[in-house]
């Protein structure tokens, strides 16, 4: 929304300043205040903040800083550093950070943006925030904010975007499904239609593409992206999921390290494809620092620490607002631990999966570990027909699907896997140049 199209008596309440902790960064009038004192700063080095802080905690590489700053001019990286330094001086040593052989990240979060309502900005990253909570009543109050900021300003892509991914995760965990994939979709149709190359929109409509069947189609976009950008770290973080739903870990765990070299706060999906790995302690590490549900209770029960993993559910179970889904995991992994098998079988049999087929694998261990291989069998082959390849190195070394290896439909269940992985890395040996710098 320009501000043409905004009613006059909105008009002024927009924001024409940068927020950023102490600071105000005014670029119509081209000056930096620190709690209302102007800070001097040379041209170049006020250029190089305004690009900073449009590009808050993004990578900024160094060439395009330099062609931002000195277009058509030669000059030597030295002039950059001195700016850096310049600017550390004036807002901290740790507001510009450096990201080893590729650039600069400007670390301060900001709080407010020009052309935008202040309010509706500070609601914006209150539910981003909300959103890492990964709750079903976080999300819930993320989704009305998004909804708050979109009734003032329904151009705001990035509020789109974030929308959709509110509206995925919980058609998925709550009780809603089909109006709440109908709603993600729509919002990420907006996103895309307002930015065809945002690269949140991009980032959150991966899980989405893998939960319906689709990881293929994200690897080939995702890839594609990386050609044209390869510093993106959305786009590697979104390959360490869609990696693991075609079946590689390596290469799963490869992205998510170069997603994390470019941005050291970019949360992935890599407990899971460590889990999947049989490196169970780290999966417990990797899922630390977030609300504990199913996976590390999993993981606990396959490094043999049951009475670990059953105190960890107990715990949660009563107190926690659970999806449907997730209540099913959790509570069939307690009968498993329990040695209650009947409870557990119909506890999963009663289970409404929808669009989770890495859930199937979880409930494969869960029957193989009771010793039921046919319905082992049976949900690993519903995982594969739902888009998820469950990786070969999985079916070979996951102790709870010790049982399963020896069954007669084992054989092609391994083969199919192998066959899926060797066309997947067919394809991504025709995005090689892009792919390498995950590798």
């Amino acid at each position: 929304m320009t501000a043409q199209n905004i009613p006059k008596e909105n008009q002024s309440t927009l924001d024409d300043t940068y927020r950023f902790g102490d600071f105000e960064l005014k670029p119509g009038e081209r000056v930096l205040l620190r709690a209302g004192e102007v800070l001097p700063l040379p041209p170049k080095t006020f250029d190089a903040l305004l690009y900073f802080v449009r590009n808050a905690e993004r990578l900024c590489r160094k060439n395009d800083l330099m062609d931002t700053l000195w277009p058509s001019t030669f000059v030597t990286e030295a002039n950059l550093t001195n700016i850096v330094a310049t600017l550390r001086k004036a807002l901290g040593h740790d507001a510009i950070r450096t990201v080893s052989k590729h650039g600069y990240r400007f670390a301060m979060k900001v709080q407010g943006v020009p052309g935008m309502a202040r309010d509706v900005y500070e609601r914006f990253v209150r539910a981003n925030e909300l959103v890492t909570h990964r709750s079903l009543e976080s999300m819930m109050q993320a989704r009305e904010l998004y909804w708050v900021c979109l009734a003032r300003d329904p151009a705001f892509a990035p509020a789109w975007a974030w929308l959709g991914r509110c509206c995925w995760f919980l058609a998925k965990f709550g009780d809603d499904p089909a109006s709440g994939f109908e709603l993600a979709e729509a919002a990420f149709r907006r996103a895309f239609l307002i930015d065809p190359d945002l690269a949140a929109a991009h980032q959150f409509y991966t899980p989405v593409e893998a939960d319906l069947g689709g990881a293929r189609r994200a690897l080939v976009r995702l890839l594609g992206r990386l050609e044209r950008a390869p510093a993106e770290p959305e786009s590697f973080g979104g390959l360490v999921q869609v990696l693991r739903f075609c079946g590689l870990l390596q290469e799963s765990v490869a992205g998510h390290r170069r997603a994390r070299d470019l941005d050291s706060t970019i949360v992935t999906s890599l407990a899971h494809t460590l889990f999947l790995s049989a490196d169970y302690a780290a999966a417990i590490d990797a899922y630390g620092g977030r609300s504990g549900y199913y996976l590390d209770a999993a993981a606990w029960a396959a490094l043999g620490e049951t009475s670990r993993a059953s105190a960890l559910l107990r715990e949660r179970l009563p107190r926690m607002q659970l999806s449907s889904l997730m209540r099913g995991l959790m509570e069939s992994l307690a009968a498993v631990l329990d040695g209650r098998c009947d409870d557990a079988h119909r506890c999963m049999s009663s289970m409404q999966i929808g669009h989770e087929p890495e859930a199937m694998v979880y409930l494969a261990r869960h029957y193989g570990q009771m010793g039921m291989a046919d319905l082992a069998i049976d949900a690993l082959k519903q995982s594969a027909e739902a888009g998820f390849t469950c990786a070969p190195e999985t079916l070979r070394a996951d102790p709870w699907l010790g049982s399963v290896r020896t069954h007669p439909g084992f054989s092609s269940i391994l083969a199919e896997s192998e066959m899926h992985v060797a066309q997947v890395r067919a394809i991504v040996q025709r995005y090689r140049p892009a792919f390498d710098t995950a590798a």
